[in-house]
């Protein structure tokens, strides 16, 4: 299974649930690829923002590799999942993927969790309150990927 988690920028949202993500996925012994990426372009080859990096490494999480991309048209092959932040996100994967094919796409939470949206703490600046929801979102996936089919 490939996954690739989808935000705005690609500094804070997406590479937290990749950091989240790869952590318990591993605990849990599960074998997945993932990746990160923004449909916005001007953050590429950053690292994720310091706020949301220090956030995560108080809960364990070491986000320091991960590098700021754009989403491209390969992606839609490469990966089996795509999961964005929030709506908008989904909607210009969406719109992408129409002429690309290939991966599901869908919102990363479910709808009985923050109403299927993970909020931007670029702009709400509440980092925990956003790795709550990743967390819980981690979870919820790595239970579906883990359930029998």
């Amino acid at each position: 299974m490939r996954i690739l988690f989808l935000c705005l920028g690609n500094i804070c949202r997406s590479p937290a649930a990749e950091g989240v993500f790869r952590d318990l996925a591993r605990k849990a012994g599960l074998e997945v690829v993932t990746d990160s990426a923004g449909t916005g372009s001007w953050h590429a080859g950053e690292p994720p923002y310091g706020p949301m990096q220090k956030a995560a490494r108080a809960r364990g999480y070491d986000l320091s590799d991960l590098r700021a991309r754009q989403l491209t048209r390969d992606d839609f092959g490469r990966f089996d999942l795509i999961l964005a932040m929030d709506r908008q996100n989904l909607a210009d994967a969406q719109r992408l993927a129409l002429v690309s094919g290939g991966a599901e796409i869908r919102l990363f939470l479910p709808d009985d969790l923050a109403g299927g949206e993970v909020p931007d703490p670029y702009y709400t600046r509440d980092f925990d309150g956003v790795l709550d929801l990743i967390e819980r979102g981690v979870r919820r996936t790595l239970a579906e990927l883990s359930a029998p089919d």
